[in-house]
């Protein structure tokens, strides 16, 4: 029969593509470590890109100064660098959003596990790669192994060298291209001994760390498997997306079929030999057949048990579902490229295998180009005997209930027999058989087939009442009826099984997705951990915990669920398991005695927290429950490292802007203290010099500007120790009824000197009802708004104050002729510290900012905006909240 792609892979093959066409391309440049000639390479093929004629622009190389890279950049057309200005340091970063203007064909960005300097627009500079790969501009890129996260650890347990700048492994796995640019550990040594790789400095500090010969043969080690990973990933790729069924030896992976007898530990240990001497990963299956359901429960701790035993030896275990287990295990052979199938010697009969089947031979026969291995596994192992697989699976009750059933239609058939066709009595009993199997399983269904067929040949048969026949033709019927009884009896119990097993596969389906939504859900630590507990709880039926460690790295309870009270001992298990990052406690080979399973939660190279479930010992754990359990455990440390990457994130961010607020208060005060300070200072300092050269009206003169800089110098500490406050929570309106007009009047009275004969026209009806408003600091807003527009317009320019009722509010508003806010600036004029580049003046920026916050202590709002015939206007509401006084009436 023709294979073909499966239709809805290749539509979503198809889907991929087109997508994958819309973006650029990634070809990644893959190291052992820097010296290697990664950027070398890049350059030189990008020099062969534009002698084709392709547009190709270099974003950012680092040269580290080697002569032979900084040649191959000449000629090339560089990207500009963009400055970035960072705690009194001018870094130099690459420049994303010019590479965007400029959108060349082919963009070079050197060291993808770079970190951009803050405020820049993404913090790696693989993220930059990933905008301009949307934006359809083709990338080459270098990256060495030591930078990719899943081997962030082991780099570190190599070399002593933990690697700060990472990237994630998708990063990787989604490039177009990867090319591998190897050379031996001698070559790359002296590269290094002949200052080609770093100054001679810090070569020989390298030679004796990170670049020593061992550490040198890892890393390539490293990067040749991971190259080689990416190769076997694209092949079984390509063989899904063109239904290529057959295995393709390009590399060797082999298969180990295991059962419920004891014996599959000798087998998973003689394969795990074979595997070694092949230099190939291994694989343990285990086919969830209907079987699977009627082995006692000492039979389905074993599988567990030899699960385990594989993954301490090295494999990758799988556990399968099917009603052939030959077939399942081709299928997921045929599937992951399987090259080798390793099975056990059969051990039943040959009578056994001929009535009930052989995998062995199932496997042999089918299996194709895929090889087939049928060892005995370790003879050293003590010989053990096989488990027997038979156990009742009906309770005693159903049997007798099959029996009662039986008797009853024949009972009741004795008396309508005159009047029914023989046939279909006998069709009655096939339907007690279908009843009885749906109810009660497959031996009860096995003797009500039985039963029936032998009540129907002594009741209805003739002779009646005797088990001879005088028509030979019946005993096909008898055939017949028990054929059809016992082949609807294993189907119907099969369904059964089926129904189970879909019912558990569903259980655990749901409960992973309840984990997921509730973790995606909730925010903080506390919150993960608590609905974390509590799904497994629910999810196993047992007690769960997870313990935190503290500030000295020991472990303690966060949250719980089931009344879970770990003792001392308990407690040193998770601090085993946090400690060394691996499974420890009941049904492990570390610690088993201990009443819980804890499981580490891992993420990356950090331990963040154990997961402890504390099952039942009576009843030994099953595969699916252990499985089950890393799963959680998988979710639950996926959201406890986003958690900690958000609090960290949010804690950079607090981190920068305070580092922001507090340059720019020290830019603005220095600035705005020194110039009244420096005034004050030459003015006295002239007052004191004086012997009565100077005139009266000189004298004068000097200490009003000694006077009128003191003032500023009040105003802006006034401004500092306002915005304070307003941030601290402790400003506070304290609202009384007030006519607004006298408000605006008691702020001009207070800027009169400043205002001087500046036109000021106010426009407040008549009419307006009294506002609930703290008077002191709604003239403090109107000063502030006022001695903006004194800084931002001419020395003639008029003013307009104007008040109207909106609604159940007064707005005010004040507005100005001068040149208006910068297009764009309307709401940054509110932020601390801003100030406006046309500014006649400067000021510290804090004026708008505490006056946006008073009228905000009143539960209003402020804006800006500029206006159609020129200038700007404030704007700012007041809530008429409650009742105004009752003014009482003169009497004439």
């Amino acid at each position: 029969m023709l294979n073909r792609p499966d239709p809805d892979a290749l539509l979503a093959h198809i889907q991929a593509e087109e997508a994958q066409q819309q973006r650029g391309k990634l070809k990644i440049f893959f190291g052992a470590a820097a010296g290697v000639g990664k950027t070398y390479a890049m350059l030189d093929e990008a020099r062969a890109r534009r002698a084709e004629g392709i547009d190709v622009v270099a974003g950012v190389i680092v040269t580290h100064g080697r002569a032979e890279t900084e040649a191959l950049v000449a000629g090339l057309e560089l990207l500009p660098l963009q400055k970035i200005t960072y705690r009194d340091h001018t870094l130099s970063e690459f420049d994303l959003d010019g590479a965007l203007r400029r959108r060349p064909a082919l963009l070079l960005v050197d060291e993808l596990a770079h970190t951009n300097a803050p405020g820049s627009r993404h913090p790696k500079r693989w993220q930059d790669v990933l905008e301009l790969l949307d934006a359809g501009i083709n990338v080459y890129a270098t990256v060495n192994v030591q930078h990719l996260e899943s081997l962030n650890d082991v780099v570190a347990q190599i070399t002593q060298v933990v690697v700060r700048e990472t990237i994630p492994d998708s990063i990787l796995e989604r490039a177009d291209e990867v090319k591998l640019i190897d050379v031996s550990s001698d070559t790359l040594l002296q590269r290094l001994r002949d200052g080609k790789v770093y100054m001679p400095q810090q070569a020989a500090h390298a030679l004796q760390n990170f670049f020593r010969p061992g550490n040198l043969g890892a890393l390539r080690e490293l990067a040749l498997r991971r190259t080689a990973d990416r190769v076997e990933a694209q092949l079984q790729a390509y063989r899904a997306a063109h239904a290529i069924t057959t295995s393709w030896p390009a590399a060797e992976r082999m298969l180990v079929g295991i059962t419920a007898n004891p014996l599959a530990g000798r087998l998973v240990r003689g394969a795990r030999r074979m595997a070694a001497g092949l230099h190939a990963p291994w694989i343990v299956a285990y086919v969830e057949t209907p079987e699977h359901f009627r082995r006692p429960a000492a039979a389905q701790g074993h599988i567990a048990e030899t699960l385990r035993l594989a993954e301490q030896l090295g494999a990758e275990t799988v556990t399968l579902s099917g009603e052939d287990a030959s077939l399942e295990l081709l299928r997921y052979a045929r599937a992951h490229n399987v090259t080798r199938m390793v099975v056990g010697k059969p051990l039943r009969s040959r009578w056994q295998e001929l009535l009930g089947g052989s995998v062995v031979d199932k496997l042999v026969r089918q299996s194709g180009d895929i090889d087939v291995y049928v060892i005995s596994g370790d003879d050293d192992a003590p010989p053990t005997q096989p488990l027997r697989t038979f156990q009742t699976t009906s309770p005693v009750g159903a049997y007798g209930w099959s029996v009662a059933l039986v008797a009853f239609v024949t009972i009741v058939m004795r008396f309508f027999s005159p009047y029914i066709e023989i046939t279909n009595i006998a069709m009655l009993y096939v339907l007690v058989v279908v009843v009885v199997a749906w109810r009660g399983g497959r031996g009860p269904s096995i003797l009500a087939s039985v039963l029936g067929v032998a009540a129907f040949d002594f009741f209805f048969v003739e002779p009646q009442l005797s088990f001879a026949i005088s028509d030979v033709q019946y005993v096909l019927t008898f055939g017949v009826m028990l054929s059809t009884g016992l082949m609807i009896s294993y189907l119907t119990t099969r369904l059964r099984q089926q129904t189970t097993s879909a019912q558990q596969r569903e259980g655990r389906t749901l409960a992973l997705y309840s984990l997921s939504r509730a973790l995606a859900e909730r925010r903080g630590v506390d919150n993960l951990v608590q609905v974390s507990v509590q799904h497994v709880c629910d999810a196993l039926n047992s007690p769960a915990a997870i313990f935190l460690p503290d500030e000295l790295q020991h472990v303690v309870l966060r949250a719980e669920e089931g009344g879970v009270q770990p003792n001392a001992n308990e407690l040193g298990v998770a601090q085993w398991a946090y400690d060394h990052r691996q499974m420890a406690g009941y049904t492990t080979n570390t610690l088993p005695g201990s009443k819980g399973l804890y499981v580490p939660l891992i993420a990356g190279t950090r331990t963040l927290a154990v997961l402890g479930v504390y099952l039942d010992q009576a009843t030994p754990i099953t595969p699916d429950q252990v499985h089950l359990v890393e799963t959680f455990a998988s979710q639950i440390d996926g959201a406890l490292e986003r958690a900690r990457l958000a609090d960290e994130a949010q804690t950079a961010q607090v981190q920068v802007e305070t580092e922001q607020l507090r340059n720019s208060l020290l830019s603005s005060v220095s600035h705005d203290f020194r110039t009244p300070l420096a005034t004050i200072t030459g003015a006295t300092s002239s007052l004191l010099a004086d012997d009565g050269q100077y005139s009266l009206a000189t004298r004068r003169e000097l200490l009003q500007t000694v006077a009128e800089e003191s003032e500023r110098l009040n105003r802006l500490v006034r401004n500092l120790l306002d915005m304070t406050r307003l941030e601290a929570g402790a400003v506070t309106a304290k609202k009384n009824w007030y006519p607004l007009e006298e408000v605006i009047g008691a702020a001009l009275t207070r800027l009169g000197p400043q205002l001087g004969e500046r036109p000021v026209d106010t426009q407040v009806p008549p009419n307006l009802p009294l506002v609930p408003l703290d008077d002191v600091l709604i003239e403090q807003v109107l000063i502030n708004l006022l001695e903006n527009v004194l800084k931002y317009t001419g020395p003639n320019t008029p003013i307009e104050i104007s008040a109207v009722q909106v609604g159940g509010a007064i707005q005010v508003s004040v507005a100005d002729w001068g040149p208006g806010l910068p297009p764009g600036e309307e709401g940054l004029v509110f932020r601390k510290f801003y100030r406006a580049t046309n500014a006649s003046q400067r000021g510290v920026g804090l004026g708008l900012a505490i006056a946006q916050g008073m009228v905000s202590a009143h539960g209003g709002r402020m804006w800006a905006e500029n206006r159609t015939a020129g200038g700007a206007v404030f704007h700012f509401t007041l809530p008429l909240d409650g009742t105004p006084p009752t003014m009482p009436v003169a009497e004439l």
